[in-house]
């Protein structure tokens, strides 16, 4: 199967980037006290689902992963981004880091107590997320939970230079509310939303939403 193009340029840019971005967000997630209640609420509901590990889909440099292992989970990252994937090695060698697509993940069925997809989805095209979607389903336990993290809004972006180099990448600004529509017909359920104003280095609002697989059917 041909890979799609947003696929192959959402791989080089973050394989270009991959040390200046590492750096430059390494502190970051400690000047979001709402981004870390969101977190902190994920954990909570995780460990009382009792439901399997945990998958930082499209952990980049493994921050994110590093956070949830803090907290008391078991977790792993997966990312696009071979060179993403060398630093989160690198700076968190005791966890596990594999190289792998969100569009196939590389993982059993029902195999998952939580997936946390933070600002991962921002590069795909917005009529593909119904089957990134269907695959978070497929590898999330019954009772298991998703947070997601991405820009709130309804446009596309272009960006030409970021993290100090030159790339090429769309990023897609999505309505919460949309978002949560095609959650809902993933067969996951959002249980809660959150919605802030930007922050430092930030262009616009952001958005959380809180989704689980329903135990039974």
């Amino acid at each position: 199967m041909t890979e799609p193009t947003y696929v192959r340029t959402t791989r080089a840019s973050y394989d270009t980037v991959a040390e200046d971005y590492a750096e430059l967000l390494r502190t970051e997630l400690g000047q979001k006290p709402l981004d870390r209640a969101m977190l902190a609420a994920f954990v909570e509901l995780v460990r009382a689902a009792d439901a399997g590990p945990v998958a930082d889909i499209g952990c980049g440099p493994g921050r994110v992963t590093g956070h949830l292992r803090s907290m008391g989970l078991t977790a792993r990252g997966i990312d696009l981004s071979p060179q993403m994937v060398a630093v989160a090695r690198r700076t968190y060698p005791d966890l596990r880091f594999d190289v792998g697509s969100m569009n196939a993940l590389d993982l059993a069925d029902g195999s998952l107590g939580g997936i946390v997809a933070w600002y991962s989805i921002i590069h795909t095209p917005p009529e593909l997320l119904p089957e990134v979607f269907a695959e978070f389903h497929r590898v999330l336990a019954p009772g298991g939970h998703l947070l997601l993290a991405f820009k709130a809004g309804d446009e596309i972006r272009h960006l030409e230079h970021a993290y100090g180099h030159p790339l090429a990448l769309d990023v897609y600004w999505l309505e919460p509310a949309r978002v949560a529509e095609l959650l809902n017909r993933a067969g996951l359920v959002v249980d809660a939303r959150l919605v802030r104003e930007a922050g430092t280095n930030e262009a616009g609002p952001q958005a959380c939403l809180m989704a689980r697989r329903p135990a039974n059917p």
